[in-house]
């Protein structure tokens, strides 16, 4: 399976809302593995697939040596929150302190289209609620108060990454274009 480019803040396909998965075949395991490797090489503690550039509500985590995936997620929070550090493998090198809720359940689907519940808090929570949010094209940074915000995004400006070339974008070849219908 291949490593995917992981795409960078200031890609479009990071701020466009993810589409329910359809179709739970042999291209979507292919997209979760492919993710996992991906997530697995950069190392990161979850990968959603918008960053590798699929408009598919899917994303695979790895957090205290549980390697994991969730298709189509759907999350309840507790109202308990939690205060830590977070980044991004899409703004690489940049940890800022973001509020979470302390403890989550995602139910969703596998790859293979069967109901998973995952319930977690701490680190696996804010895992789960970092990748969902990609799926709806809100990055970190976003969660963050007015002045850290300021602050985050001065370091983006002045990012060795920032301004980088995109990625070269392939067309699907089926006819959804790599998109769910």
């Amino acid at each position: 399976m291949p490593i995917h480019t992981i795409r960078l803040f200031g890609d479009p396909v990071l701020r466009t809302k993810a589409e329910p998965v359809v179709d739970f075949d042999r291209e979507l395991r292919t997209l979760v593995k492919d993710l996992q490797e991906t997530m697995m090489e950069a190392p990161g503690s979850g990968l959603a697939a918008p960053q590798i550039g699929v408009g598919l509500r899917v994303f695979t985590y790895y957090v205290d040596g549980e390697l994991g995936h969730l298709v189509n997620p759907d999350l309840s929070l507790s109202d308990e929150e939690q205060e830590g550090d977070e980044g991004c493998l899409s703004l690489p090198d940049l940890v800022f302190d973001t509020r979470r809720a302390l403890r989550v359940v995602a139910k969703g689907f596998d790859q293979h289209g069967e109901p998973v519940t995952i319930e977690g808090s701490e680190l696996l929570a804010r895992c789960i609620q970092h990748e969902t949010d990609h799926l709806d094209g809100i990055l970190f940074i976003d969660r963050l108060d007015r002045e850290t915000r300021k602050l985050a995004l001065k370091a983006i400006r002045e990012a060795e990454w920032n301004g980088a070339a995109p990625p070269a974008v392939k067309v699907s070849p089926h006819a959804t274009f790599g998109r769910a219908i």
